[in-house]
Order: C-alpha cells, then sequence, then structure tokens
C-alpha cells in the first residue's frame, strides 16, 4: 500500500495552518498525538486538560487538517495527519522545536509514558490469566485458517524466523515442523511457561521473555518476522516495527496479521485488546516511519470463525536491502 498523498494547498491553507499552530495547548496536543494515537480522555489524562478544552482545540485542529480522527463506539481518537503538505510539515517541524525545549512538554512526555505503561500492564494482565485456555479462546474467534495461510511459501528450511507476540506458541511450534529455525519472543511469563512445555522435543525452536519494543536478538539475524495478532495489544506500534526491522537481514520480510479497526467495545474487551484493531492505510504510514520499504497492499483473510468477528488484514513489507 503506498504512503497515504499529501494534502493539497488551498489558498487560504498557509495562514489557517500558522493560526491552529499559534495557541501553546495546540502545539502540545500536536507534539502528544505525533507520538501516539489516543482517545479524547486518554489525552485530557496526559495533558491534564478538561474535556471541553481539549475537544474545542481537537475540534480546530481537524478543521485546519492537523488531526485524523475516527470513532470507535463511543469514543473518538486522534492523531496526527500523515498526508500533510511539505509546507504544513515545514511549519510543523519549526513550530515542535521549540516547543521541545518546554518544561511542560516535558512534563507531557512522562504523562505519555504513564499511559502507554498502563496499556502494557493492562494487556500483560489479560494474557496472564487467559494463558491457559488461550489457543482454544484465539481459535474459537478467528478460526485457524488464516495460520495456514501464512506458512505457504514462507519457511524454507535455511531460514531463521522471529515469531513476535508468540503467546502460547502454536505458530511457533507449525513453522517448526516445517524444518525452520524459529525464535519465539513474548513478554507474559504465563504465556511462556505453555509454550515452552507445549514445544519440548523440538531442537529448532527457541523461546525468550522480552519486550517486543527492545528485542532479545541480535541485528539482522532474521530473515522473516511474523506479528500475529500482535499490535493490537501494543501500546505503542512504532517501536515495535522498528524493532523488527532491526533484527531482520536486509531484505528480510514482516508479516503482521490483525484485526481491522472495529467498533465492538464488547469483543474488544473480551480479547483484552489494548486498541480496537487497525486502520490498514495507518499500519502502512507506520511501517514507513519505521523503515520498511512500502508494502504490499494488505489483505483480508478468511478467519473461518464460527460466530461474527473483525475482520482480520495482513500487511506483508520488507526490510530495504540497502539498509
Amino acid at each position: 500500500m503506498s504512503a497515504p498523498a499529501p494534502i493539497p494547498s488551498r489558498p487560504d491553507a498557509l495562514h489557517q495552518r500558522m493560526g491552529g499552530l499559534a495557541d501553546p495547548t495546540r502545539l502540545r496536543i500536536l507534539r502528544v498525538l505525533e507520538r501516539e494515537e489516543l482517545s479524547v480522555l486518554e489525552l485530557c489524562e496526559v495533558l491534564k486538560l478538561p474535556q471541553s478544552t481539549a475537544s474545542r482545540h481537537l475540534k480546530t485542529l481537524v478543521d485546519q487538517e492537523w488531526l485524523a480522527n475516527r470513532r470507535e463506539g463511543t469514543a473518538s481518537y486522534y492523531r496526527l495527519a500523515s498526508g500533510l503538505d511539505p509546507g504544513a510539515r515545514g511549519l510543523w517541524q519549526l513550530a515542535r522545536a521549540e516547543v521541545e525545549a518546554w518544561s511542560v512538554a516535558q512534563e507531557d512526555a512522562l504523562r505519555l509514558e504513564q499511559r502507554l505503561r498502563a496499556r502494557r500492564s493492562e494487556a500483560e494482565s489479560f494474557f496472564a490469566g487467559a494463558a491457559s485456555d488461550w489457543e482454544r479462546l484465539r481459535a474459537e474467534v478467528y478460526g485457524t485458517r488464516f495460520e495456514l495461510g501464512l506458512l505457504l511459501g514462507l519457511v524454507p528450511e535455511e531460514w531463521t524466523i522471529a515469531d513476535l507476540g508468540c503467546g502460547t506458541g502454536a505458530l511457533t511450534r507449525a513453522l517448526a515442523r516445517s524444518g525452520a529455525r524459529v525464535v519465539g519472543v513474548d513478554r507474559s511469563a504465563a504465556m511462556l511457561r505453555v509454550a515452552r512445555r507445549e514445544a519440548r522435543g523440538l531442537p529448532n525452536v527457541e523461546l525468550h521473555q522480552g519486550a517486543l519494543e527492545a528485542l532479545p536478538l541480535a541485528d539482522r539475524s532474521c530473515d522473516a518476522a511474523l506479528l500475529v495478532l500482535v499490535l493490537s495489544y501494543a501500546a505503542d506500534v512504532l517501536p515495535v516495527l522498528r524493532e523488527a526491522r532491526r533484527v531482520l537481514k536486509p531484505g528480510g520480510r514482516l508479516l503482521a496479521v490483525d484485526a481491522v479497526a472495529h467498533a465492538d467495545e464488547s469483543f474488544r474487551s473480551r480479547m483484552g485488546q489494548t486498541r480496537p484493531g487497525l486502520d490498514p492505510a495507518w499500519l502502512a504510514a507506520q511501517l514507513a516511519e519505521a523503515g520498511f520499504a512500502p508494502p504490499a497492499p494488505p489483505t483480508l483473510l478468511p478467519a473461518g470463525a464460527k460466530r461474527p468477528t473483525p475482520d482480520l488484514f495482513l500487511t506483508r513489507a520488507h526490510r530495504p536491502r540497502r539498509s
């Protein structure tokens, strides 16, 4: 999927956008939302703003096309627009350089880190409780055919494959039985206990506990990396993608499978998702920022579930050979 086209300039766009950057609160909002997409309530928590104040400034920034937003059920999520024209990008870079020195902006960054840590903690608590039953729950919700599709043409025996966010290791084991060396990484100790027990007798499986934002793997050590139903649980997607790129060899492949962004709050809660799915276009922009070559168009996958669930999509990308 190609990167979003720049928003076309209008004769009055420069004047309007300069006005949008004239307010210190709006500059703080842009700086935080450049880092991570947040709901209105999360943004109020990070910036310590009343909701009415945040909503007023958000409307201005959306109207001036600084921000993109989407609704999920009763919540609205905002992020820095990914298709800013060169003039707007230049204005923001100048403004951001000034904001970086503000003490209040540094405090905002600390509170944002606290919010992202809370997201990670919520996901870890979910997986600690779900470990013993995770494979059954995931198969019930998504089926298994999408995983079989990932195996086709993916596993030459000489490859080393990183299964990032491997959970209880069902996909890790399936890949290992094809003959490839598979390295599974997961943050959850409870999930890894199950994975280690089930992987006994497979000498070509390695399992490591670690954060996906700081993988315990060497640079350029893997031919392929998988993020299967993982990014919906990431507190911050961009560091995960950058780490995946780091451990890939030049030309190495990344395959990411996740739910399409949805508004089903009961499903999000049942599955313990940090975010209710992903917008494929947004993921493509994140991959580009992480240093991947432009990804192929996403593919919808037949999950084979017995009940209605959010669609799954597959995104394929690769690390450029000269990188």
